[in-house]
């Protein structure tokens, strides 16, 4: 996996959207922690919140910087409520986030769920191949064409799962036949179902960053990577065990459209512009800030016919008609400003990095945002759940139109959960092997 390690469930607010979107009971809230504490094995112990003993390990973090601290001290003094466990009875205030992490070092799906599973019988683990298409006959999936080093072969299957995320499993779905009609026979490809669903309602939450520079031998800016590392090999502590987004928070604006908090926060102690692809001097920290539930809908599309080429993607981000993203993003932004302002930083704080200026009128925001606002990496919704016409799998996530095929990740959301997409991804797996083994129970341990 390559994400911050955060582990945020969401609300029960996002899951019972789901379940009266989808008209199946099964995906509200009720009805779906059951799955996340399945998976869970939570350092705190079992409780009505958190689950022991499964394959996904969810800790506190062994160290954290002391920047990260004064983060959750200023944001108290900015009148936000300390929270101590963004997945218990709320999630709203600000806090150190849990991460997916055993023994201080990274608990990735792969860790947590293949390797203990690599030498069933049953699976089969192909490296260096690409899946071409979804091989379909009279209707039913039947297997996958797979391009490899060697060239195409076809793989047959009872059963296809796709489970490419939000990109992926829409392309390769319109690749197969599946898909808005007239974009398909634009590429050459022969329509086999007219989903005009696949490829749309992509949601993703869009960060705007606020960064000042603080003194020195305090961030991550300029650590010793010998001392780092071996310090992390002797006793799994230190900055090598952290996750570097370390504390954040949750904030209901004014502008909320529902009891959920409209606005999440991610503090980074080091300056990261553009997710470190800009590498800035100095020495600093980040406040990111993002809209969690946006109006604007992107789409996917194709490039063309040929797979080994990556979707066209319009993420429409601030595409809204009414401008009520851009908004929102403003009172973020304002949010992390009077945030940073506190005395909790009075200790540290350096000059404004970005903005590289005060901003003052909402224009002035609206520019910065739009010069300098960047994906948090959570796209969804491009295959979403449902029974309309713009569905593309029932609550069962059985592709329409097609059998034997179903599509497992987290392009099956009707919207974007309130918070970071890892979790809920995970619980919509455990909730499918279920459904695909007609399970209909989870009974779990607390």
């Amino acid at each position: 996996s390559i994400n911050a390690m955060c582990y945020i469930r969401g609300v029960p607010g996002d899951y019972d959207g789901w379940a009266a979107t989808t008209g199946d009971p099964r995906w509200s809230w009720a009805q779906v922690l059951p799955w996340f504490l399945r998976s869970e094995d939570n350092s705190r112990g079992a409780s009505d919140w958190h689950g022991t003993g499964g394959p996904l390990g969810v800790s506190d973090l062994r160290y954290h910087n002391e920047l990260s601290t004064a983060l959750v001290d200023a944001a108290a003094s900015d009148g936000h409520a300390r929270n101590d466990d963004f997945n218990g009875a709320s999630h709203a205030g600000f806090g150190l986030y849990q991460v997916t992490q055993r023994d201080g070092a990274r608990c990735s799906t792969a860790t947590a769920f293949l390797k203990p599973v690599r030498e069933r019988s049953n699976l089969h683990v192909r490296t260096h191949a690409l899946v071409e298409r979804v091989l379909i006959e009279q209707g039913r999936a039947v297997g996958v064409q797979v391009r490899g080093r060697h060239g195409s072969e076809r793989i047959e299957a009872g059963e296809v799962i796709l489970a490419g995320g939000a990109v992926n499993s829409p392309q390769l779905l319109m690749l197969s036949g599946l898909g808005p009609v007239d974009h398909l026979r634009e590429h050459g490809i022969a329509p086999i179902a007219n989903l005009p669903g696949v490829g749309g309602n992509l949601q993703d939450h869009l960060d705007i960053c606020t960064l000042d520079g603080c003194r020195p031998h305090v961030s991550y800016d300029h650590l010793n990577e010998l001392v780092t590392g071996w310090r992390w090999w002797r006793h799994r502590d230190g900055p090598g065990s952290s996750n570097v987004a370390e504390a954040g928070g949750f904030v209901r604006s004014a502008l909320a459209e529902d009891e959920r908090c409209d606005l999440q926060f991610h503090f980074v102690p080091a300056l990261l512009d553009d997710h470190g692809r800009h590498r800035l001097p100095g020495d600093g920290y980040t406040l990111h800030a993002c809209v969690l539930h946006p109006r604007s809908r992107g789409q996917l599309r194709l490039h063309s016919a040929d797979p080994a080429q990556p979707a066209a993607i319009h993420a429409n981000y601030l595409g809204d008609a009414e401008g009520f993203d851009l908004q929102r993003m403003i009172v973020a932004a304002r949010v992390s400003r009077e945030i940073l302002d506190q005395a909790a930083f009075d200790a540290y704080r350096g000059s404004p990095v970005f903005p590289e200026r005060r901003l003052q009128s909402d224009a002035e925001y609206a520019e910065f945002i739009r010069r300098k606002a960047e994906t948090i990496y959570h796209p969804v919704g491009t295959c979403r759940m449902g029974h309309d016409d713009d569905a593309v799998v029932d609550s069962e996530l059985r592709v329409h139109g097609v059998q034997g095929l179903r599509v497992v990740d987290a392009s099956v959301m009707p919207t974007l959960p309130s918070g970071n997409t890892n979790a809920p991804t995970i619980m919509i797996a455990e909730r499918a092997s279920a459904l695909i083994l007609d399970q209909p129970f989870c009974g779990v341990a607390r």
